[in-house]
């Protein structure tokens, strides 16, 4: 069976698959950038370079790790009234898939808000610690029960 196509030709618009897979690497590349401390735009060139990135929506990695790594301040705010811990307890995966989610979900209104925290349960589920999903899934889910009140379905 061939391979889907990462772009929808015809369309004009990049596949679920393609932003699944540019998730994926975001969240490696902000782990990465986490443990290192390097400079984000030297960590996004290393995942362009790298075979991890194939598949994947380039654009949108781009624009996130970019948009992330100059705003993580701001998402820990966001965050952290949410938690039972601060952001500096937190482990690096969750960290990491948390910034995702919340990037999305206060910045790209485009992106479904069960989609969003789907895609970043899936990630902590992955990658992260044993019950670091259903902590991603807790505090994505008040956040946007918060940022998205219409689509959260709350009154």
């Amino acid at each position: 069976m061939p391979a889907l196509p990462d772009r929808t030709v015809s369309e004009g618009r990049v596949s679920y698959r393609a932003r699944s897979r540019a998730r994926r690497c975001l969240l490696q590349a902000l782990y990465q950038w986490q443990l290192t401390g390097g400079e984000v735009r030297d960590v996004i060139n290393q995942f362009l370079e790298g075979s991890e990135i194939r598949g994947a929506d380039r654009d949108y990695f781009t624009t996130l790790m970019l948009a992330i790594g100059e705003s993580v301040d701001e998402l820990d705010r966001e965050l952290e009234p949410l938690m039972d811990r601060s952001p500096e307890r937190l482990d690096p995966v969750e960290h990491a898939a948390l910034w995702i989610g919340a990037h999305e979900l206060l910045h790209h209104p485009e992106v479904p808000l069960r989609v969003v925290i789907n895609e970043a349960v899936e990630l902590a589920k992955t990658f992260g610690g044993e019950q670091g999903h259903g902590f991603v899934n807790a505090v994505l889910d008040r956040l946007g029960a918060r940022v998205r009140q219409l689509e959260a379905g709350v009154r």
